[in-house]
């Protein structure tokens, strides 16, 4: 794609990049209530049967994932025009989904900005090695990264790790007002779960929201995960990365069932997401389906992003993923050409 054409594309994404007020509010009602039903329902299903219980966790996971969905619009002051309206309605789902508005805004904003550049790791992704790298790693930091990488400790241990532990702290070099965001999510969340308890019990609200919770943050990182590990992804060195390729060639399309699409705030379109930022999640569809070139990137679906759980490190050389397998044997391979 040149040049030329990457600012034509760029530019095609103008006319989704303005918020409709009424769109966004019918979303937070058509979200936040049923969550809380569902919720409630829950609750009270405790004295029937907690498989039914249960049951009613994974509904209300998909409508948590969908209040995150609000909350990551209002990140990118897309959710509505006013950017004092995304901050209050951002801290509010925040606190919701466990996650600090404005700590998240600042990593996110770096995600983007660095999204498949191999130079630019670290800040809002998911680790990943290049095989060259793994090869140079020590032993401890091999067993680090595939412990990391383990789908167990990934999308079972990582929410907790992630959500619960890490999000609760500052960055460091956070600005005043990013720490007191982070501050007043933090008490906020003890507040409301201490009333909760009080409310209903502790075993009670942790057999409820405790499901709810993995449920939902196991889901949310699958769903992060797929979008920038499948086999055509694009990754880069600094010198020959560019934006508007790595948006539409390394964020996938995941196409998804209409009920999952819906419940996920239509994110499967995270091509079109990476291209501009600033369309709301209920515009992503049209501006897919409306611009040729985004109908015509990879398409992952349920079935194929499962593959995505074997690739562990990108190859270079071949600018691709591969398994640990793969890159034992490249690592053998290259030894036998450098004795002969």
């Amino acid at each position: 794609m040149t040049k030329q054409k990457q600012i034509h594309l760029k530019k095609q994404m103008a006319p989704y990049e303005k918020s409709d007020v009424q769109a966004s509010v019918w979303q937070i009602i058509n979200t936040i209530i049923p969550f809380f039903l569902l919720w409630f329902l829950a609750y009270k299903s405790l004295s029937i049967s907690y498989i039914i219980t249960l049951a009613i966790a994974v509904i209300a996971a998909g409508f948590l994932i969908r209040i995150f969905i609000i909350f990551h619009d209002c990140c990118h002051h897309s959710f509505f025009k006013n950017r004092t309206a995304n901050k209050i309605i951002g801290t509010i789902t925040g606190i919701i989904t466990v996650f600090p508005f404005s700590q998240w805004q600042h990593d996110h904003s770096v995600h983007h900005a660095t999204s498949s550049n191999l130079d630019k790791r670290g800040v809002g992704d998911i680790w990943m090695l290049t095989v060259d790298e793994y090869i140079a790693a020590s032993f401890w930091q091999r067993v680090g990264y595939r412990l990391y990488r383990n789908p167990i400790i990934m999308f079972g241990f990582g929410p907790i790790y992630q959500f619960l532990i890490v999000n609760r702290f500052n960055r460091k070099g956070a600005r005043v007002n990013e720490r007191i965001n982070t501050y007043l999510t933090n008490v906020s969340i003890v507040i409301l779960y201490s009333l909760m308890c009080w409310a209903i019990g502790w075993e009670a609200f942790v057999l409820v929201q405790g499901p709810i919770f993995l449920i939902s943050g196991a889901a949310g990182i699958w769903l992060f995960y797929v979008q920038h590990t499948f086999e055509d992804s694009y990754f880069e060195e600094d010198e020959n990365w560019e934006y508007v390729k790595a948006a539409v060639e390394g964020s996938s399309f995941y196409k998804l069932p209409k009920l999952l699409q819906w419940l996920t705030g239509n994110i499967g379109y995270h091509h079109v997401h990476h291209l501009s930022p600033r369309v709301p999640n209920y515009k992503l569809e049209e501006a897919h389906n409306n611009t040729e070139p985004l109908r015509n990137v990879p398409t992952v679906t349920l079935k194929t992003s499962l593959s995505a759980l074997r690739f562990k490190l990108w190859d270079e050389l071949n600018k691709t993923f591969v398994t640990y397998k793969e890159a034992s044997n490249y690592m053998k391979n290259r030894n036998k050409k450098e004795i002969a």
